[in-house]
């Protein structure tokens, strides 16, 4: 599922922006710089055809865009919190601007009271805009420079970049107060769950598969039957637990592979957005055993299934003791977090550059191992012996793929690496992973 957003906003908001919807593989931005407020209705009527939600970049360019446009579509806004009023205050006691009183604009007194006591600064003389909740960015400058020319302030605080602007050129100490990452984060989850698409997607059927790893060499070190059916009826409870936060259903089709049934807005939310398997970690701290589990997305309960079969080998392939992910489109997402922590999710693999990789003569199993090891190492240059560690094949063998990989721009050479006796060693990287990890 791929959803359009629209983000309108100047463009260093824009830019912080991106980097937080990182973690939201779901959406796709379609952005629009602006240089001032007033240019937000234009700048959303233009969008606002091909994107299913609008996320403007402050109060005022929303209150624009309902009035001019009333668009039929959700618009959101960053909001301006106290979380942002910390690093402000914090970037101006670096810098020696808070000497004396402080003029606020965009935030509520009570706020900015009760910020400055958080930091023991509670005896700072306050000067909060008391006029319209959306006035101009003129009135706001000629406020804040009639508040430092008559020395009641020392520093202004505008949560508005043009108003910041301004003040710097006439020469008024201030500080942008900006919506910080965790402000950016709600918005866009509050963004998500409003969209169409998002809602028709909440109630679809999620499969999953969850396979004990070596299950055949613990039941070898069982000394009795009595004690191998004990093992499962554990594992099986669990799983059950596990299912029941899900409100799922599960079954069992064997003694080490159950499969459930959930659905995708309750796994997304018990998985914290696709980022860990809690189950996992339950699994090594209670028995010792670690899980491979398969997830699968689909429009139809059997292609949810396909799909859920198709991670599950993808998690085996990867070595187990990791999960995979396969949405409807055959993107892959993964490897989520297990027992062992892992570096970052990688966002989704797209189908080309499987099929890329797969007539390059790099196999599923081969990518799966190469993914699972980024994720839990930030691994993207290989030598060719840890290489051919990684992918359990022998080290001609490495030198052959590596030789087939290049040549079809899967990999290319880093560099070398000088050794005390004897030739240098190629050091081989592959882009790929790296762009993926920058996603």
């Amino acid at each position: 599922m791929q959803i359009k957003i629209g983000v309108i906003g100047t463009a260093s908001i824009i830019d912080k922006m991106l980097s937080v919807m990182k973690a939201f593989p779901t959406f796709v931005p379609v952005t629009r710089v602006i240089e001032h407020e007033s240019e937000a209705p234009a700048a959303a009527l233009e969008v606002s055809g091909e994107v299913e939600v609008l996320l403007l970049s402050g109060p005022l360019a929303h209150r624009l865009v309902k009035e001019q446009l009333q668009p039929s579509i959700p618009v959101h806004y960053l909001p301006l919190t106290g979380a942002g009023l910390y690093k402000a205050l914090f970037r101006a006691m670096q810098c020696g601007k808070l000497q004396g009183g402080i003029s606020v604009d965009t935030l509520t007194k009570t706020i900015v009271t009760r910020t400055l006591k958080d930091l023991g600064l509670e005896h700072t003389r306050i000067v909060v805009y008391d006029g319209p909740a959306y006035a101009s960015p003129d009135k706001l400058v000629a406020f804040h420079q009639s508040q430092f020319a008559e020395g009641r302030c020392s520093v202004a605080f505008t949560g508005i970049e043009h108003v910041a602007r301004q003040l710097e050129a006439r020469q008024v100490p201030s500080e942008w107060l900006l919506p910080s990452e965790q402000d950016m984060t709600v918005t866009l989850e509050r963004a998500l769950l409003s969209t169409e698409s998002r809602r028709n997607k909440e109630a679809q059927i999620v499969v999953g598969m969850i396979n004990v790893d070596d299950f055949g060499k613990l039941v070898m070190q069982r000394h009795n039957e009595h004690e191998v059916q004990k093992l499962k009826l554990d594992i099986h409870r669990m799983v059950l637990g596990y299912v029941e936060s899900l409100d799922g259903y599960s079954m069992s089709l064997g003694g080490d592979e159950f499969l459930f049934f959930t659905t995708r807005g309750i796994f997304e939310r018990e998985t914290g957005g696709y980022k860990t398997i809690p189950l996992a970690k339950d699994a090594n701290k209670s028995y010792g055993i670690s899980l491979s589990v398969g997830i699968g997305f689909g429009v139809t309960a059997n292609a949810a299934g396909t799909n859920a079969r198709a991670a599950l080998r993808k998690a085996k392939e990867a070595g187990g003791n990791t999960c995979f992910i396969v949405r409807e489109d055959v993107t892959v997402i993964g490897p989520l977090e297990m027992a062992d922590p892992v570096q970052a999710i990688l966002a989704p693999t797209e189908p080309a550059l499987i099929k890329l990789a797969e007539d390059s003569g790099m196999t599923s199993a081969y990518l799966s191992r190469l993914l699972a090891n980024t994720s839990k190492f930030g691994k993207y240059e290989y030598k060719v012996h840890d290489l051919a560690s990684v992918l359990g094949i022998s080290v001609r063998s490495a030198h052959r793929l590596l030789l087939l990989w290049i040549d079809n721009g899967l990999a290319e050479i880093a560099g070398m690496e000088k050794v005390p006796k004897g030739r240098p060693r190629q050091i081989y990287r592959f882009p790929f992973l790296m762009d993926k990890s920058q996603q």
